[in-house]
């Protein structure tokens, strides 16, 4: 009985992964595109960029410091693939001013073109414990993070709708699916982003423009060299258990969810996991993530209940099915991203 339920889920993974091409969101093509980076002088942001212009895009990056900016411009101009390819470097403090940010990316737009992907990676990280944080911090990180990515995708967003088309990523972090000891000041700012990306994917999906959330680990940048000055012991500990990733491969990860129109991105097997199991009502571009999400949280919630009333056979047969169904529809998962 076991084999032929076995066999069942393997036949119905197989077809989800022949149709799933057919209801997905067509890919956007980089080349040629014109990709607008906030956040672009360093970090996550740069690599993104240069992740972009490999594939051909025309980019535009936007952070406060002009300096870093031109660094990061001559850095990005070497993944050039043709002679015809752009970097513009617009030095704006996204989260002040709307009015001001609006203005620059009209500019960029009569330069290079109307946006085709906005990358939110803006943003800055406090940790401490909450008494000790100053109250102004708190502000300013919301002010970053949250209102960084709100005034961008404001300043885009009509010209995506009266061109039917355009991909929008918020760079949130892992600290933005759970609330974390140290960052009472950063994990609220984070959160809020996946709130307005669920929302504004609902407002935005009948124009064939797609959100995407990316959730990115620890990773090594200045930003986090930084955060480590004043990180607490305890968050020291927690975040050492999942290691530190390189930027270039969160960038090529990211971008790649992007482009397919993904609205969850994560990075690794623990961000995978993460991901599935705080996925809560969130929109999904394919069945077979959908069923992936499933299979996940029901191997969870069945291994809890499990502890209090299940008998060890009967524990056996959930964990190999379930396990069994998960396996498969990530395989499925993984072949139809290739």
């Amino acid at each position: 009985m076991l084999l032929v339920v076995a066999a069942f889920i393997v036949a119905f993974v197989l077809l989800l992964y022949m149709i799933s091409p057919l209801i997905s969101p067509k890919p956007l093509k980089l080349n040629g595109a014109h990709v607008v980076v906030t956040g672009g002088s360093s970090g996550i942001g740069k690599c993104i960029a240069m992740e972009c212009y490999k594939q051909g895009a025309f980019i535009t990056l936007v952070a406060r410091d002009e300096a870093k900016l031109l660094q990061a411009k001559k850095e990005v101009e070497k993944c050039a693939i043709n002679d015809k390819q752009v970097v513009l470097c617009i030095s704006v403090d996204v989260s002040k001013d709307y009015g001001q940010v609006e203005s620059v990316i009209k500019q960029a737009q009569e330069k290079l073109g109307p946006v085709d992907m906005l990358v939110n990676c803006a943003g800055m990280s406090i940790s401490g414990k909450f008494e000790e944080v100053e109250v102004d911090r708190f502000k300013r990180l919301m002010e970053v993070n949250y209102l960084g990515s709100v005034y961008p995708t404001r300043a885009v967003i009509t010209t995506m709708k009266e061109r039917r088309m355009g991909r929008i990523m918020f760079v949130s972090s892992q600290a933005g699916q759970i609330g974390l000891f140290g960052y009472t000041a950063y994990s609220p700012s984070k959160f809020a982003l996946r709130g307005l990306a669920e929302s504004l994917q609902m407002e935005m999906k009948p124009y064939n423009i797609y959100v995407t959330v990316a959730y990115p680990p620890d990773t090594d940048t200045p930003g986090l060299a930084e955060e480590n000055k004043t990180k607490p012991l305890e968050t020291k500990l927690i975040s050492e258990t999942s290691g530190v990733c390189q930027p270039e491969q969160v960038a090529k990860i990211v971008v790649r969810d992007a482009v397919q129109g993904n609205f969850n991105s994560s990075v690794g097997p623990d961000g995978y996991m993460l991901s599935a199991l705080t996925c809560g009502m969130s929109p999904v571009t394919s069945i077979t993530e959908g069923l992936q999400q499933d299979a996940f949280v029901e191997l969870y919630d069945r291994q809890r209940d499990s502890v209090f009333s299940c008998s060890w056979p009967s524990i056996k047969t959930v964990f190999g099915l379930a396990a069994l169904g998960a396996a498969s529809l990530t395989i499925g998962a993984y072949l139809t991203q290739k």
